[in-house]
């Protein structure tokens, strides 16, 4: 190397700090003040209530008023994040939304909450991986702060599925819907968020899309439900052994919050009788990439998993994308 290129290696060298790992400071979330319940539900989509009920295993979703956007959720929720990791909004520096719900591609979302938050000058992106946005969004996190390239990255999962379903379709309309939570990612000089197993398979696309005529959600329930519940069995126990982990000492498994039977299927593939798992899904419905962080929220709020606990995150969904890692509660 020359003189030049010297000096700008000593003073990229100087300027940066690569860390052992990362963690989850803080969580937070934003729920809806409108909950549907099945009643009302299964009425627009010409169903019974019990067939929601028994097919899906959702009592209950939230769906947001005209207010809540996306980004209004995720601020929200941010906030909440901040605040229990004792982080004020200035140490932000980067912003993930994971989301599919955008109204527009343009603006982002990411800068926006940014914006709503008061993260002064913190870069932002979107991330659309669908339902497995949040795990993807969390996974890139944890590579920003190991390689120095951020210090704390706000990751938020925010969707209003609403916008884009019919209620009217019995295979969409029940199942989907709104809210956001967040979790802040800074620095620790231990991993506690674990290499994550992760891919695609897009030659089956077209099983969840939006109809580009009508400008809604179509799924084709029953094959997205055999490639959830059997074909991703593989990629849960990969990540359990990038962790260095046995299944059985996990304390929590928070899979996507797809379906009820979805969910029993992929915790039953864990043969850990007794492990703690995530069913917000009965009272929050799919929430897509809001789904994985809302489901841990509410276990770390209702206190099934104490700090510095094991709980494997797994989304999964659209694309078909999917990304799982093990992760220590805050």
């Amino acid at each position: 190397m020359n003189e030049v290129s010297d000096r700008m290696a000593a003073v990229a060298a100087a300027g940066s700090s690569v860390t052992a790992g990362s963690r989850i400071a803080g969580l937070g979330a934003y729920r809806p003040a409108d909950v549907v319940g099945n009643a009302r539900a299964a009425d627009a989509a010409g169903v019974n209530p019990e067939w929601i009920a028994q097919r899906i295993g959702i009592q209950e979703r939230r769906h947001a008023a005209e207010s809540e956007t996306v980004v209004t959720m995720a601020v929200e929720a941010g906030k909440e994040a901040l605040a229990n990791a004792g982080f004020t909004a200035d140490g932000v520096d980067m912003v993930i939304l994971a989301t599919c719900s955008m109204p527009s591609p343009m603006p982002n979302g990411a800068a926006q909450v940014a914006a709503g938050l008061g993260c002064r000058a913190a870069a932002g992106f979107d991330l659309n991986a669908a339902c497995s946005g949040f795990s993807h969004s969390l996974a890139v996190a944890d590579c920003l702060v190991k390689s120095a390239a951020a210090r704390a990255v706000l990751v938020v999962g925010s969707e209003r599925m609403s916008d884009w379903v019919s209620a009217r379709d019995r295979n969409t309309g029940p199942i989907f819907a709104d809210g956001a939570a967040a979790a802040l990612v800074v620095p620790t000089p231990t991993p506690e968020i674990f290499p994550v197993a992760w891919g695609s398979d897009g030659g089956r696309a077209d099983l969840i899309r939006i109809n580009a005529a009508t400008g809604y959600l179509e799924m084709d329930g029953r094959k997205v439900f055999g490639w959830a519940a059997g074909a991703l069995t593989p990629v849960i126990r990969t990540a359990c052994d990038r962790a260095g982990i046995e299944p059985g000492e996990l304390k929590a498994f928070v899979p996507h919050q797809a379906n009820l039977r979805i969910i029993g299927a992929q915790s039953a593939s864990l043969g850990a009788p007794g492990l703690v798992t995530a069913t917000d899904v009965t009272h929050a419905g799919n929430t897509c990439a809001a789904s994985v962080p809302l489901a841990l929220h509410a276990l770390y709020r209702n206190k099934q998993i104490r700090t510095g606990d094991p709980v494997l995150l797994f989304g999964f969904g659209a694309g078909l994308t999917y990304a799982a890692q093990v992760v220590l509660s805050p």
